[in-house]
């Protein structure tokens, strides 16, 4: 009896223990839960944002909180960003000499991020200095990862020896392995095709996104392998950009093998759920730090990767800030006045007027073609600030939907909410420049906002001094119907084609239009031109900025801020609560209006239309004639 009694003990702990083993078995098989926090797009949002629902969404302070919260359930937690982490506010001023966007993403333990089109802005002196400027701060920083956007070689005549230098010094490398809670992970960075469209003047190296991310993949768990005996979870923080089942990241999880994860930056996307396509999982956290993305992947002991669960957690008026984090960004707000905003003679917070207009949201803006109203402010500011520098009158200001970054707020209006919307610029903060265009191309670019907008929304134009229409049912480059220009006292003076006429815009807008002429395929051309009439090369385009009687540079946030105070709430409410008629957009299959102000496009397309009509009747009689052909010869029944 005790023998069985033994054996069947014996038989019960071995079922046990094998049963143990296959449950170890199967909890390796899956693999341990791997936490991967990231932004992207953050563009030197250190503050929070007004939200057009009237609270407000990021701030690093409630970043921060969100970040400790979710490294209190995973310590191992990696933390990275998709690149554009410059570039967006009143920071950024400091860009070049204290590089406060990387210092402070070191401080919240950002452990990589990649650069993106935005960080190019200061053109390569400027990123030549932010990055010495980081490292000479002797801060924690993050590492920069990015394998296929490089200084030229020391052979190439574009070669710059400070820029290779100072990503040499900083240690800018095509990857980083970096090892958390057992786990191997390689962590590389890509630069998109469409973010090197975007910045023109970085003068950079780019290769193939596709064949740069499969070397460097390839080359990195070569280096795993041999190193660590194991295969690692590999991430690409990508400034290339995708929307669902679109896009430049979209494409790259299609053609390459090995990439686990994508940290998708630059299109400002918000993926409420991933985008899995080839086995890669694709990720996007929408911009200025909205979101915190919250990724849990797991690998099994075969190497495979697979989605545990995926959050995008709110950072919103809700979220407590983080008290380290808010004082060293009320640090740096100092420093910004101090070293920046003295010499305008205003403040950070400043409040420049305070109106009830609710003006357009910067979605509204971009969303359709319409006259709107905080870019008429725009554009009026522009003029406004033109004429007073240059002590003239000017013809004609504009601003252009891609370059507005914020609408402006109901109720207080700050330095730093005008600085948020007008921020762009090539070299510095976008500046005003003064160039003269003919008759011909000033109507061209009016045609620009009405037939190249729907091929590129970057292109809705706004302009102060002018009044024209365009119906959308029209020949595309024959869409405008009427145009004048309007002056000051309400009167209007029709546009003459030879005539050279003094046109205001941002640098940026001004470069821009450059590329109408390729979207356009050259049909639509706009040259600017010197006082004589001189054709200016767009790359000189920095030599006509326009000067204050200081000798500085107009910039377009000062602009307006300065519209803003100089006018007042009565003159903001009286003038901009409602469109004025400048442009007028409407739809109509009316002959009159389709015909009305033809050009050589509309009558083309006439002829050709009436070509086709031709030829369809031709062959319709043609066979008509042959069926009749064909039962004259049947026989008769017998």
């Amino acid at each position: 009896m005790k023998k069985l009694l033994c054996s069947f003990l014996s038989f019960t702990l071995a079922i046990i223990f094998i049963l143990q083993l296959s449950v170890f078995a199967a909890s390796e098989s899956e693999g341990d839960e791997i936490t991967v926090l990231f932004t992207h797009d953050l563009h030197s949002h250190l503050l929070p944002s007004r939200s057009d629902d009237g609270g407000e969404y990021g701030g690093y302070a409630r970043l921060m909180h969100a970040i400790n919260e979710e490294k209190k359930k995973d310590p191992n937690a990696l933390l990275v960003d998709g690149g554009d982490f410059s570039m967006g506010s009143l920071f950024q001023t400091a860009y070049a000499q204290s590089a406060l966007e990387l210092r402070i993403m070191g401080a919240m333990g950002y452990d990589a991020t990649t650069l993106g089109n935005h960080e190019f802005d200061y053109l390569q002196g400027g990123l030549v200095s932010m990055l010495n400027a980081a490292v000479d701060s002797n801060d924690r920083l993050p590492a920069i990862v990015n394998c296929n956007y490089l200084p030229p070689s020391p052979n190439e005549e574009s070669h710059n020896e400070d820029l290779t230098a100072a990503f040499e010094r900083y240690g800018v490398k095509d990857y980083v392995i970096l090892e958390r809670g057992g786990t191997y992970f390689v962590i590389f960075g890509l630069f998109g095709l469409d973010a090197d469209d975007c910045a023109p003047n970085s003068g950079m190296k780019l290769t193939d996104p596709v064949e740069a991310a499969q070397r460097t993949v390839d080359a990195a768990i070569a280096e795993c392998l041999e190193k660590y005996s194991c295969d690692p979870v590999v991430i690409c923080l990508s400034h290339g950009g995708t929307t669902k089942k679109k896009g430049e990241d979209y494409e790259l999880a299609k053609k390459t093998k090995g990439i686990d994860l994508i940290v998708s930056g630059h299109s400002h996307s918000t993926l409420t759920e991933p985008v899995i396509a080839n086995g890669t999982i694709i990720v996007s956290a929408a911009e200025y730090g909205r979101y915190l993305g919250v990724c849990k992947i797991k690998q099994s002991s075969e190497g495979e990767v697979s989605l545990s669960s995926y959050e995008l957690v709110p950072i919103n008026e809700s979220t407590p800030e983080d008290s380290t984090i808010a004082a060293l960004v009320e640090e740096y707000k100092i420093k910004v006045e101090e070293n920046y905003l003295s010499r305008y003679g205003v403040g950070f917070d400043e409040v420049l007027v305070s109106t009830d207009i609710v003006f357009e949201t910067l979605k509204q803006v971009k969303s359709t073609q319409h006259e709107s109203t905080v870019c008429n402010l725009f554009s009026d500011a522009y003029k406004w600030a033109a004429e007073n520098a240059l002590g003239r009158k000017v013809d004609v200001a504009l601003t252009a939907a891609g370059v507005v970054r914020e609408s402006l707020p109901t109720g207080d209006i700050t330095t730093s909410d005008v600085f948020n919307a007008a921020s762009l610029g090539v070299g510095t903060e976008g500046e005003l420049v003064a160039v003269y265009v003919t008759g011909t191309d000033l109507k061209n670019a009016f045609e620009v906002d009405a037939s190249v907008q729907p091929l590129m929304k970057s292109a809705q134009l706004y302009f102060s001094g002018a009044e024209y229409s365009f119906n959308k049912r029209r020949m595309i480059f024959n869409k405008v119907d009427y145009s004048m220009l309007r002056r000051d006292d309400g009167s209007l003076e029709e546009i003459n084609d030879e005539t050279l006429y003094l046109v205001v815009t941002g640098m940026y807008a001004g470069q821009m239009l450059g590329s109408v002429e390729e979207t356009s395929m050259g049909i639509l051309t706009i040259t600017p031109r010197d006082e004589s009439g001189a054709p200016i090369d767009r790359a000189k385009l920095s030599e006509y900025v326009i000067r204050d009687k200081n000798g500085d540079p107009v910039k377009e946030w000062y602009a307006i801020a300065s519209y803003l105070k100089e006018k007042g709430a009565d003159h903001i409410e009286k003038n901009y609560s409602e469109t004025d008629g400048r442009k007028v957009v409407y739809s109509s299959l009316n002959p009159i209006k389709l015909l009305s102000n033809a050009n050589i496009f509309t009558y083309l397309m006439l002829g050709l239309i009436l070509v086709l009509v031709a030829v369809a009747v031709l062959i319709t009689l043609l066979i008509i004639k042959k069926i009749k052909k064909a039962k004259g010869k049947k026989k008769p029944p017998e």
